[in-house]
């Protein structure tokens, strides 16, 4: 374990150049640093008793009024399930610092609970604390038929930032993991695979920690088999006991690899994300090494990692997690994190030449879809591009979250 961050700067590293975000909303930045102070869109969502008298609007008031959903579930330590009523499944990115037209996020909310997870700031367009994004998840309803409705009215198979050359994108699992444990009962994500099986030259990317997604090999194959399918599976560390700890019910890293060669043996694209890394806690020496070795003995046909970036949601739950879990780095997390949401730059310019050298000596390529469609420099997010960087460049008047 590396216990001092400044010692870190010129030993350890990831990729800052790949990563997958889900159209977050603007963040006031300087020079490269988010400022916590001045904070993005929603830093803070009202409390409870403050909720329960606001006007809500919006997807706030439709989450305010959503029903329980049933659950078979028993167990006290279960998440509360509630239908959400919305108007579309296919939301849109319209900024081009992104490879994707579009998102799919059959669920808001993810029980995995992620200590460090960046969607939480999507919970408080809710009006919802970001604490309560692994207590509460949110049942898309009525996915199939909205997809296939989407899809016919929105869908371009010639996308203006390929000059008509190439489809939009559709990017699964932005904002949350679509194979999560709730898909085990819901099944909205079969629900929309099966939808877009059901047409032709469509581009499709799918990012989980779930090894649950083999569940839907037959689906997956038939939509490789008309359109471009890749899949990323995200392994952060190979430390079974340090996984438990940063990302409490996600299924174990060795169930997330054999996911990998399964996935790799039925003849589909997949790939690995070891994002984010995290300083000081899975950048030790030979660690990202390590994911790498085993993501290629499974049969990953890429990997990539970018450094940890932390908006105010997420930091208001990681920062804590880290005085009481890792104490010895607190100071210099607070130093890094509390008012910026990047680590330094040096640190991530190690990070990306560690990443480089990993994936040279591998044999990884690029990740195909967004090799063929970006070709701007970028850096985190594990849910493939740098949340920071989309964070900052995005346009004030838009954002995917909502939907």
């Amino acid at each position: 374990m590396v216990h001092d961050l400044a010692q870190v700067v010129d030993q350890r590293g990831s990729n800052s150049n790949q990563v997958t975000a889900d159209c977050p909303p603007v963040s006031r930045t300087q020079h490269g640093t988010q400022n916590r102070e001045a904070g993005p869109i929603r830093n803070d969502a009202a409390s409870p008793p403050e909720r329960a008298h606001a006007r809500l609007v919006g997807i706030a008031r439709l989450a305010a009024t959503s029903p329980p959903a049933e659950t078979r579930r028993n167990s006290a330590e279960r998440p509360e399930y509630f239908l959400l009523p919305v108007k579309s499944i296919l939301n849109r990115c319209d900024s081009k610092r992104v490879p994707f037209e579009w998102t799919i996020n059959p669920y808001r909310g993810c029980e995995f609970a992620c200590k460090y997870c960046y969607a939480r700031y999507t919970h408080e367009y809710m009006e919802l604390d970001g604490s309560e994004f692994e207590k509460k998840i949110y049942v898309k309803k009525g996915a199939a038929p909205l997809l296939a409705h989407d899809i016919s009215r929105k869908y371009s198979y010639a996308s203006e930032r390929s000059d008509g050359e190439k489809p939009d994108h559709i990017a699964i699992g932005t904002a949350t993991d679509p194979y999560q444990p709730a898909e085990r009962e819901h099944g909205v994500t079969r629900a929309c695979l099966e939808e877009l099986a059901k047409r032709e030259g469509l581009s499709i990317s799918i990012i989980t920690k779930s090894n649950q997604i083999v569940r839907d090999l037959d689906v997956l194959k038939k939509i490789a088999a008309r359109s471009s399918l890749q899949i990323d599976i995200t392994v952060t560390t190979m430390r079974a006991r340090l996984a438990r700890l940063l990302e409490p019910r996600a299924p174990r890293p060795d169930l997330r690899l054999a996911a990998v060669k399964d996935l790799h043996e039925a003849g589909l694209a997949v790939g690995v994300s070891a994002s984010p890394l995290v300083p000081g806690i899975t950048d030790g020496e030979g660690e990202l090494e390590a994911v790498a070795a085993a993501a290629k003995e499974a049969g990953a046909q890429w990997f990539f990692s970018g450094v940890l970036f932390l908006m105010p949601s997420s930091a208001k739950q990681f920062l804590p997690f880290v005085q009481e879990k890792f104490p010895r780095l607190a100071k210099q997390y607070k130093q890094w994190y509390a008012k910026n949401g990047y680590a330094p730059e040096e640190y991530r310019r190690k990070a990306s030449e560690r990443v480089a050298r990993i994936r040279e000596k591998y044999g990884f390529r690029s990740r195909p879809w967004v090799e063929k469609r970006h070709t701007t420099p970028c850096s985190q997010l594990s849910l493939g591009w740098d949340a920071a960087l989309v964070a900052q460049q995005l346009e004030p008047t838009r954002s995917c979250a909502a939907g």
